[in-house]
């Protein structure tokens, strides 16, 4: 079994993007277009440095115009932007949207997005989830209907991640055959695209679809074999959000220990409470174990382990859990001052109620776990 370290290579990219989250703010910036209320709710500037610097095409084979890595190194760059409450649509647009046109378009489709996908100059937002649709990938009520040559497609996505300012969209839609996947642009007629708030105030909308027409061309992958293609695709989006919730946590985790250092009560560091230091030790050991599961699901990923399945699951279960329970202890000991908006510390915990329900709660992936194990 291969150990669970960084090679040299991967350590320089995971420092790399450390450094460049910090030189754009951090979290300062994050709060900063929160109340600056900017629809976009990340910068452009940003992402056009992460394509400069090639991380658009990491998740890209070569062939396609990426570099050819991996989900080992995806996590390096979800675990900085974690840390430092980045908002650029990095898992929806290239992990998702981009990873889904490299796995199930034909060579057209790959030519006319991956290429500017990964020079930042084009950004995808996949619009899957429904009202009531929770989790499940075949939940889908928007319907393409055949006319001829195209389709017409109507129905309503909400938590569209990236949606605002999003060229094109990757839409789940039914057909007689079964769950069929298309590729729309933005300015396709009948397309609406609505911002939505969310509690991390990230860039959100609601894409509601009024007969929309799109050619034969627009389909990705196979009628009624959009299943398969998008299963594979989530499972390397949860990784990356994997990724993104231990960089939240272990930047929480940090700063809450920087805090007990630091805040004295009756003249004695409260630091030394034995209490507070226990409560301190779990929230390191599952930081700890959330690593390892991360690490090994993104690796399992890569080489096409038979178990991937599995490692997946097993990681967004216990990133799930930590990450509540990390952030609500962060809070917690940071006493008044943590309940206070003014106070960075809040922004971790409303960045992990999002994350939590990212492509899966730990209910559902345990869950999963169990149905792949056979009980």
């Amino acid at each position: 079994m291969a150990t669970l370290v960084l090679t040299a290579p991967q350590d320089m990219l995971a420092r790399t993007a450390a450094e460049l989250i910090s030189k754009h703010g951090g979290v300062d910036r994050q709060r900063k277009l929160r109340d600056d209320g900017d629809e976009l709710a990340y910068s452009p500037e940003v992402w056009a440095e992460m394509a400069d610097l090639g991380w658009l095409g990491i998740p890209f084979a070569e062939s396609h115009g990426g570099l050819g890595m991996g989900m080992a190194e995806t996590v390096l760059i979800t675990e900085a932007m974690g840390r430092g409450l980045a908002p650029e649509p990095f898992v929806s647009a290239v992990v998702f949207g981009g990873g889904l046109i490299a796995d199930a378009g034909t060579a057209e489709q790959r030519a006319a997005w991956l290429p500017q996908l990964i020079d930042g100059e084009k950004r995808l937002a996949p619009a899957l989830l429904e009202a009531g649709s929770r989790y499940g990938l075949d939940r889908v009520e928007t319907r393409a209907q055949s006319n001829g040559g195209g389709w017409s497609l109507s129905g309503e996505k909400v938590q569209v991640v990236g949606g605002v300012g999003a060229d094109g969209f990757l839409i789940a839609a039914r057909t007689e055959g079964g769950l069929t996947l298309f590729l729309v642009p933005a300015a396709a007629d009948g397309l609406e695209v609505v911002a939505q708030k969310r509690v991390d105030s990230r860039n959100s909308a609601i894409v509601r679809l009024n007969g929309v027409q799109v050619g034969a061309g627009d389909v990705l992958g196979d009628v009624g074999g959009g299943l398969e293609p998008l299963g594979r695709v989530v499972d390397r989006a949860t990784v990356a959000v994997c990724g993104e919730m231990l960089g939240v946590m272990t930047e929480a985790f940090e700063r809450t220990i920087d805090y007990l250092k630091s805040r004295s009560q009756f003249g004695v560091l409260i630091g030394t409470f034995q209490a507070l230091k226990h409560r301190a030790a779990k929230m390191f050991i599952e930081i700890e174990l959330c690593r390892s599961t991360v690490m090994a699901a993104a690796r399992a990923l890569d080489a096409g382990d038979s178990d991937a399945e599995l490692q997946v699951s097993n990681a967004k279960a216990r990133c799930s859990d930590a990450l509540i329970l990390v952030t609500n202890e962060a809070l917690q000991m940071h006493g008044g001052i943590g309940m206070t908006d003014e106070h960075d510390i809040g922004l971790f915990m409303k960045r992990a109620r999002a994350l939590e329900f990212a492509f899966g709660d730990a209910a559902f992936h345990r869950q999963r776990f169990a149905r792949l194990r056979g009980f």
